[in-house]
């Protein structure tokens, strides 16, 4: 049978075959001419209209007439793999319960259901009036020919419960029973977006599209003869940005959400007094400079994870300094010995989140829900251990202020190996083992420090070559199949967020395919109108949603859990092929001959592709490691061994001749390495996941002043424009291997190229100054049919937003405040990053490099840094472009002033456009002028003198001159 009619599973336990089909799917019942009945065998058959008999309209499960009829008749009349009640099909009698259904009624065929009654009944009888007759002579029941129906009732109900196809209706419930039909449920399930909401959007949206090109008719076949110049360039900018909306609206159209049944990956695979089989998973954390990422975040985030609601033993975690900071290395130790009392409290008390910073400022009822009457006693003892923490953590940073002239030495005076930080060894430490805590109940998961080396004659990729070397020493160490990503300044805010993600990967039917699971990422710290958009409400709630729907979401940097196999480089496994499609959802489940099977021929097809020491470099423990499907390290291998390795794999020259970077692990190359990670993983085949838990799964840190956000922009539109003038272009990366669907390259396409709209957004933000200024408009004298045109492409331009924010769920602020920043990002950072990608390194001095943003927390005053304005060559443009219209608004003004009361309904639709442009630049402007309206004079020195000259070149006459209409008098005299 197809693998895509239906997901099924099974056991040698319990003869029973259960389908289990995702809920958002369609139910195809296509490929089945030529199918056989899976009760009896015989062929299937046709309907008495000549089409392919389909006896079960959800799943499509083969069964025959004849089996069908006596199922409804006899049986419990549901199918026996999606046990869906059978619908009355067109020529079959009806059955009791095919009243209540909506079908077409037969009338023919009632007389024959009167008829088959009537049979049934007679040979009822006639076998009762046998039975007393042989009772009555002491004699058996003889088979006569009623007789021979009834023994083959017998048998073919036998026969159907050994086949797993007859339920037996039982008083009393079995939980063993129950518990395996438990086992075979899904652990999640796609769940499609209500049609009321998302089919008036997707109309909505074709409106828009056809007013748009009735729009750009009239606009072409219109042009302005006095103002031709003006017109070719405003309808350039048009076509440019109706293009782009195009781009960016095809891949939204299949947008989906996930839900997960945690209870039944606890049923599933911790059952009880067994070995818990959830698999491990590695957590990389890294951290560069302990000024701009303090020490306390990072201890948050560490201790979030180590507090995780996940078996401690199958948790490791890698914290990567670097800044081979001695600062990191102390507070990493003062935090996993706080460790050892904040773990067992979050565990035996379920606090959320478990981020000690967060959970003590929360300003909630931490009462709720808690029944054990020494919480209060226990939450204050900790509060006053974390506040002794803290004073620990600060004590540290204030020594690090004061650094010695012959460099930072350690407790044993033993020298600090990275007093240099562009030039010191790879050091390692295991800082916790699993058993770190004081007792087995409060066992706490590995902490392992790592610094890799770096030599200044060697290229160290940032955080790429970061998260390589990570990959590569935590596959020596402990090996998990699964890797977490985090930045230092993102917590979990769900302690159940790996479990979320296991329900995926650990999904034997559909887990082996997915590369990532990617969760959102939820921001504190952030003024209350969120001036700068650092939500990115739009990115999470709707973009990545959308993706979801096709071949997956982006990886976005962080918040991201891997799949080891993916990373190294290898394709997703292609789907085994049997002779009976049994699909099941847990390991369990399967056929261990089977499984040894598959599992061999990856294992030969991994031996294949690790047999170079060119592409993995040479480390025997590493790709012996990767051989492992299930994880694990060698147990005949000493820690010293493997402590030996591990520095060995995380030296700067490893990586030299290796393919490290270009198809194994993190992509080098471009400084948005997330994007082009997920790129090629899309392009091998694989797919990704987008996981929204209810309780949002991290949380974290965004910069809140304007300039730090400005380069943050920067830096991901350099990213982006890296990609498109490299090979790996989704123009045509991965035509060949044909894995990547066309929406998700239009997905990748339009991550590319969404600087370039800056060009067209900045010149239409300057036209409507131009056009107060010289006294001339862009369009002509517009006609009714036309004026119809532009306004409905108005309205629908809102209306289609609307619609989406009611089916996204994101609120109307939200999208405004996105709409704003796109505005100011493009006008600044966007702009710049296209000059910079086509200059290349000679405007290097533009901090377009990797740079950290500062992750330090508000603690000053409230959103203090908010107004923090620091110079920086980026917000010259958009304070230029905010001063021409100003001034463009005061010319138009005066001039409708000395010309009269018919120039003021011209002088509204111009300023209409300038409006649009400032209230679209007011939170820059906002910031800028900061609380104290302290705003940089070099900043304002710029804007005014390009907003003068600007301004100069346009205006040929004076606009506060009176302008006179009719015969120049100069020419005609006064008699004329």
């Amino acid at each position: 049978m197809d693998a895509k009619s239906g997901l099924f599973a099974g056991s040698l336990n319990s003869n029973e075959l259960v389908v289990i089909q995702e809920h958002n799917e369609p139910k195809t019942v296509k490929n089945l001419d030529g199918q056989v009945c899976e009760i009896c065998g015989d062929s299937v058959g046709r309907t008495v209209d000549g089409d392919l008999f389909v006896a079960c309209e959800e799943c499509g499960f083969p069964v025959c007439r004849p089996c069908y009829e006596y199922e409804r008749r006899e049986g419990t009349q549901v199918c026996p793999q999606c046990h869906t009640r059978y619908k009355r099909i067109k020529g079959s009698p009806r059955v009791e319960g095919d009243e209540d259904e909506e079908d077409i009624d037969d009338i023919e065929y009632e007389f024959k259901m009167e008829e088959e009654r009537y049979k049934l009944k007679h040979e009822e009888s006639m076998r009762s009036r046998d039975d007393n007759e042989n009772t009555k002579y002491g004699e058996l029941p003889l088979s006569s020919h009623s007789g021979a129906n009834f023994d083959n009732k017998e048998k073919t109900d036998d026969w159907k419960l050994q086949q797993g196809n007859l339920l037996i209706e039982t008083d009393a419930v079995d939980p063993e029973k129950a518990m395996k039909d438990e086992t075979r449920q899904p652990l999640s399930r796609k769940v499609a977006i209500p049609s009321g909401r998302l089919s008036p959007y997707r109309m909505m949206v074709v409106t828009r599209l056809i007013l748009l090109i009735l729009f750009f008719e009239y606009r072409i076949f219109h042009p302005v003869p006095e103002a031709i110049g003006l017109w070719f360039i405003s309808v350039s900018c048009e076509i440019w940005l109706a293009l782009s909306w195009m781009v960016d609206q095809i891949p939204k159209w299949f947008p989906i959400d996930r839900e997960t049944y945690l209870d039944r990956l606890s049923v599933r695979f911790e059952p009880e007094n067994k070995p818990n089989m959830l698999s491990p998973i590695d957590i990389f954390v890294t951290t560069a400079d302990p000024i701009k990422e303090p020490p306390l975040v990072t201890a948050n985030t560490i201790l979030s994870i180590l507090a995780l609601d996940y078996p401690a033993h199958k948790i490791s975690c890698y914290v990567s300094d670097d800044g081979a900071s001695m600062l990191t290395f102390e507070a990493l130790q003062e935090t996993a010995e706080f460790a050892q009392k904040w773990v067992p409290f979050c565990k035996q008390f379920s606090v959320e989140p478990r981020a000690p910073e967060k959970y003590f400022s929360e300003k909630v009822d931490f009462l709720k829900d808690k029944i054990q009457t020494t919480y209060v006693k226990e939450r204050r003892t900790m509060k006053r251990e974390y506040e002794e923490f803290k004073v620990r953590i600060n004590a540290l940073v204030a020594k690090s202020m004061r650094i010695p002239a012959e460099g930072w030495s350690m407790k044993d005076e033993t020298p600090w190996p990275g007093n240099n930080t562009k030039d010191h060894p790879s050091m390692i430490q295991i800082i916790l083992g699993h058993y770190g805590g004081d007792n087995k109940d409060n066992e706490l998961p590995s902490l392992v420090y790592i610094s890799r080396e770096k030599r200044p004659a060697f290229q160290h990729h940032t955080k790429a070559g970061a998260m390589n070397a990570l990959l590569r020493v935590s596959a020596v160490l402990s090996n998990a199949p699964f890797v977490l990503n985090l930045d230092c300044n993102h917590y979990v805010n769900n302690s159940k967020v790996v479990r979320e993600a296991m329900c995926f990967f650990m999904d034997i039917q559909l887990g082996n395919s997915i590369a990532f699971v990617q969760f959102p990422l939820r921001f504190d710290s952030l003024d209350r109108n969120d001036r700068y958009a650092n939500k990115n409400t739009i990115l999470f709630d709707i973009n990545l949603r959308c993706l979801d729907g096709i071949q997956g979401p982006v990886y976005i940097g962080s918040g991201c859990i891997f799949r080891r196999k993916a990373l190294n480089g290898f394709d997703p496994p292609k789907a085994a092929k049997r002779s009976q499609i049994v699909q099941v959802h847990s390991k369990q489940d399967e056929n261990g001959e089977d499984e040894s099977i598959i599992a061999d021929e990856d294992k030969q097809l991994l031996q294949s592709d690790m047999n170079t020491e060119d592409k993995f470099g040479k480390s025997t423990l590493f790709m012996n490691s990767s051989l492992t499907e299930e994880g694990g390290v060698d147990p005949s291998s000493t820690q010293e061994a493997l402590l030996k390795e591990a520095i060995h794999v995380m030296s700067c020259s490893y990586e030299d001749r290796t393919l490290w970077g270009y198809e194994v692990g993190m992509s080098y190359g471009s400084i948005a390495a997330d994007t082009l990670t997920s790129l090629k993983m899309h392009t091998r085949g694989w797919r990704s996941i987008y996981c929204m838990p209810k309780r949002a799964a991290f949380r974290g840190t965004a910069p809140i002043n304007l300039t730090e956000r400005l380069n943050q922009v920067l830096r991901w539109a350099v990213g982006s424009l890296e990609i498109l003038f490299s090979r790996h272009c989704p123009l045509w990366y991965g035509f060949k291997e044909g894995r990547l669907k066309v929406l998700q390259r239009i997905a990748y396409i339009n991550s590319t190229v969404y600087p370039f709209s800056a060009l067209p957004l900045t010149i239409y933000c300057i036209i409507p100054a131009i056009c107060l200024l010289t006294d001339k408009f862009i369009t002509p004298s517009v006609g009714t049919f036309a004026s119809l045109v532009f306004i409905s492409l108005f309205i629908s331009i809102f209306a289609s937003a609307i619609l989406e924010l009611r089916w996204s769920g994101v609120s109307l602020e939200e999208w405004w405040r996105n709409q704003q920043f796109w505005v100011i990002g493009s006008v600044s950072a966007h702009l710049f990053a296209i000059v910079q990608s086509l200059m290349g390194g000679f405007l290097s001095r533009l901090n377009a490099h990797f740079s950290i943003v500062s992750k330090t927390p508000d603690v000053d005053g409230e959103f203090n840094q908010l107004y923090t304005i620091r110079w920086t060559v980026l917000l010259i443009p958009p304070t230029t472009v905010t001063i021409i219209n100003l001034i463009g608004i005061v010319a138009g003004f005066t001039d409708a002033i000395n010309s009269g009361e018919h120039e003021w309904g011209i002088l509204i639709g111009k300023l209409f456009f300038s409006s649009w442009v400032i209230a679209h630049l007011y939170p820059f402007l906002k910031g800028l002028m900061g609380r104290q309206n302290r705003t940089p004079t070099l900043i304002v020195i710029w804007s005014v003198l390009l907003a003068s000259i600007f301004s100069l070149v346009w205006v040929r006459i004076d606009p506060f001159v009176m302008k006179t209409k009719g015969p120049d008098v100069k020419q005609c005299g006064i008699s004329c």
